[in-house]
């Protein structure tokens, strides 16, 4: 039921930016955190930016002060506006949310940041 579709993803150059957008539908989407994980081949997948329902963002040290994580209640959308981007960033960018009683991901937007 809990769906989650990303876009925006794509090729950028160092020091570009991106915002990617996660489009959530079937739970209430106001009363749940949402969070942005990326994954590069052959790592875990690591936690990039959490934002609390009523939109208090937290972030991993990899990201503090380039990227910001926001959240738009009417359109039940997450956003993550990434600036500054590093070769280091490139990864598959996932949303998610964790409704009970299991967590759910997004299919994933692929970032690369090359010049």
């Amino acid at each position: 039921q809990v769906q989650l579709v990303e876009s925006g993803g794509g090729l950028v150059q160092p020091g570009g930016s991106l915002r990617l957008s996660c489009a959530a539908s079937g739970f209430t989407f106001s009363n749940y955190a949402m969070s942005w994980y990326r994954q590069v081949p052959g790592k875990e997948r690591e936690l990039v930016a959490v934002i609390t329902g009523a939109g208090t963002g937290n972030y991993a040290d990899s990201g503090k002060g380039r990227f910001t994580i926001s959240r738009d209640n009417v359109k039940n959308t997450v956003y993550l506006q990434m600036n500054s981007l590093k070769p280091d960033d490139t990864a598959v960018y996932y949303c998610s949310v964790y409704v009970s009683p299991k967590r759910s991901w997004g299919q994933g937007t692929q970032v690369t940041v090359s010049s």
